[in-house]
């Protein structure tokens, strides 16, 4: 049984790194006592796929994961089961069975979207962005390869502010394996601090075959 789970990442767990996160959700599921399924070898794994990795800082309302159970059990049980025993910084929202011949959940996504508060003023956003936009080219050199940024950005826009008067930007960027947006490197040809900027994913889209 291929389960698919939809969850947020939230303030509790924002400093958790994609291993660790994924130890959890194993913890998570022991602790549940469902019969998670497991790879086949000399090293069984738990088949556990998460949909994308998720920077460190950065919350999310949108996570998504895979999961295969030995066993056929009610929706409802296992939504029952996780929610008692899902840690602090896990909510989950959703949980569907999928069909279980779908590709890997990885190869599945498309695209991410985040919402990014701005904690600094920033007077000139509107002809930063502006520029951005207009721009041909954006290149960037990342861990010894030089890339080109501006095609990863598949939109970009100025959100009203929040309650609080906050600055936002919406940002849609690639999330494919081969072709990944970062928001730090976003928010660097912005000329802006990562530090003086809170991420939350917001929506990871998949593929419409999926």
């Amino acid at each position: 049984m291929r389960i698919r789970i939809t969850f947020s990442k939230t303030e509790a767990m924002r400093y958790t790194g994609h291993l660790d996160l994924h130890r959890a959700w194993e913890r998570t599921f022991r602790r549940a006592q469902l019969p998670l399924a497991y790879s086949q070898g000399f090293h069984p794994q738990p088949r556990l796929n998460l949909a994308s990795a998720l920077p460190l800082g950065i919350t999310s309302e949108c996570e998504l994961l895979d999961a295969w159970l030995e066993i056929n059990q009610q929706i409802d049980l296992i939504l029952s089961a996780l929610v008692k025993a899902a840690p602090p910084g896990i909510k989950i929202i959703h949980i569907e069975e999928i069909i279980a011949r779908l590709p890997a959940l990885q190869t599945q996504v498309s695209s991410a979207e985040y919402s990014i508060k701005l904690l600094d003023p920033v007077p000139d956003l509107d002809e930063r962005l502006d520029k951005l936009i207009n721009s041909n080219s954006l290149p960037r050199h990342r861990r010894g390869k030089d890339y080109d940024l501006r095609p990863l950005i598949e939109a970009i826009s100025q959100l009203p502010p929040d309650d609080a008067g906050y600055q936002r930007i919406h940002v849609r960027l690639s999330a494919r394996e081969a072709a990944t947006g970062r928001t730090e490197e976003l928010l660097s040809e912005l000329n802006i601090p990562l530090e003086a900027a809170y991420i939350q994913r917001t929506n990871l889209i998949l593929r419409p075959d999926s």
